[in-house]
């Protein structure tokens, strides 16, 4: 059935069967992703998702169903789930259905010439790099994991308030994983490049990055333990910053899950730290006009400044605190409920490069890879005790390579501690990003 002609009938349907207000939430995708190793091709996926998803009032609860068919049989099916579900529901909370804003934001996140680019294009450009590699050097044994990655996707918005709004995006990005030998010694190093624009996917950048950094690490050995000046760089900060971020959502906070409730107003950070959600950051992986309940996305400072100024809010979240959404309604996929999120999700880059902070440093250490980050940090305390790996720096230079190490410390604190932001603002290939970190000290576990 012609989706429009569809969507039509499934509102008037629930409107017919008592629903007091109803939403329709679709989203299809097409997604193209390759592996290689030794040269040959070691997985290949094509894919293409569509689903559809119904939520609605009933006798004053909010109901969900879902469904992958448009047909006939599913209008009845969706209203019906609908209905069963919020008669089930314990959820007694103010919920809507949101009317729509006046005016949305214009974004520019499609670009229908990625979407043609043919399957050997790519390929070509996934089977190029293993070579360049080996090229490098002669210690380059292999590329232990490289992929190339295409995805679009298309949501859209239907009410029963006459809301209608729809945002499309795509992307393409390409990384790869070297191996470096050297003896009985073994290293590793990433490379990656992220467009929308296929023809800017840099094979030779993928290549010299993850080479570089395998190299660099094969002398890598751990610094006695003890307190280090420290800078977190560029492509590690994301990661903390990530693992962290459940504990800017007021729906966390609402759930006694965050240690910021209640801290609106607060300084609760350095005065050298602005931490933004920005929906409407210039392809931005997180970039969106509409939030997932079709609140109109706005850019805003969650901390200004070191001064906590907002949680994140959904339109529930919103209404229970006496406040408006912030436009941070999110969804996993069409089949999931209501949850917040944040957007393009970053701290707000200074003045100075990471070679300025290292020489103001002088001596200590710059952390470049944590791991063991689900198992070693506590998303509510905000404490964490990570495997690490870096180097020393020395005179204000980059010196020896570092690795199994731990490093120990609490969000929070860590936050209070920061001394200065870089410029270098990064995103590694996901919607959070940072710059460079000067963090003060912290404590590290060593030899």
């Amino acid at each position: 059935m012609n989706t429009d002609l569809f969507i039509q009938k499934l509102l008037e349907n629930a409107r017919l069967n008592g629903l007091e207000q109803a939403e329709v939430f679709l989203s299809s995708g097409d997604s193209f992703r390759a592996m290689s190793q030794q040269g040959q091709l070691s997985n290949y996926t094509v894919n293409t998702t569509r689903g559809l998803s119904l939520r609605g009032i009933y006798q004053g609860k909010m109901g969900y169903a879902a469904t992958e068919a448009l047909d006939e049989e599913a209008i009845d099916m969706l209203v019906s789930g609908v209905m069963e579900s919020a008669l089930l529901s314990e959820d007694d909370s103010f919920q809507q259905i949101y009317e729509g804003d006046e005016i949305y934001p214009e974004l520019h996140c499609y670009n229908p010439e990625l979407d043609q680019v043919d399957e050997k294009r790519k390929i070509d450009l996934l089977l190029s790099l293993e070579p360049m590699a080996k090229e490098k050097d002669p210690r380059i044994v292999q590329l232990a994991y490289n992929a190339i990655v295409t995805a679009s996707s298309t949501h859209r918005i239907v009410n029963t308030h006459g809301l209608d709004l729809q945002d499309k995006d795509n992307i393409a990005y390409a990384y790869a994983g070297a191996v470096a030998k050297e003896g009985d010694r073994v290293a590793t190093g990433m490379g990656m490049s992220i467009s929308r624009d296929f023809d800017q996917l840099d094979a030779e950048k993928i290549v010299n990055e993850a080479t570089e950094e395998a190299l660099f690490m094969l002398s890598a050995e751990p610094v006695p333990s003890g307190t280090y000046r420290c800078i977190i760089e560029n492509r590690c900060m994301p990661d903390l910053l990530s693992v962290f971020s459940g504990v800017f959502s007021a729906e966390n906070a609402q759930k006694g899950m965050s240690l910021l409730s209640g801290k609106e107003g607060e300084m609760i950070a350095s005065p050298a730290v602005t931490l933004m959600d920005d929906p409407l950051m210039e392809n931005g992986l997180g970039s969106q006009p509409f939030d997932a309940e079709g609140v109109a996305c706005f850019a805003k400072p969650v901390i200004e400044n070191g001064r906590f100024t907002t949680l994140l809010h959904n339109l529930k979240t919103a209404h229970k605190a006496g406040v408006k959404s912030t436009g941070n309604a999110s969804r996993a996929g069409y089949a999931g409920p209501v949850r917040v999120s944040p957007t393009n999700f970053y701290l707000k880059p200074g003045a100075k490069s990471l070679a300025c902070m290292m020489e103001e440093m002088q001596n200590g250490l710059v952390i470049t890879e944590v791991s063991g980050l689900h198992a070693g940090a506590n998303a509510i305390s905000g404490d964490f005790s990570l495997i690490a790996q870096g180097y020393t720096v020395t005179d204000g230079k980059k010196d020896k390579a570092v690795d199994r190490i731990t490093v120990a410390g609490n969000f929070f604190q860590l936050l209070k501690n920061i001394r200065q932001v870089g410029c270098d603002l990064f995103f590694p290939g996901s919607s959070t990003g940072s710059p460079s970190v000067d963090i003060g000290e912290i404590a590290v576990a060593g030899k």
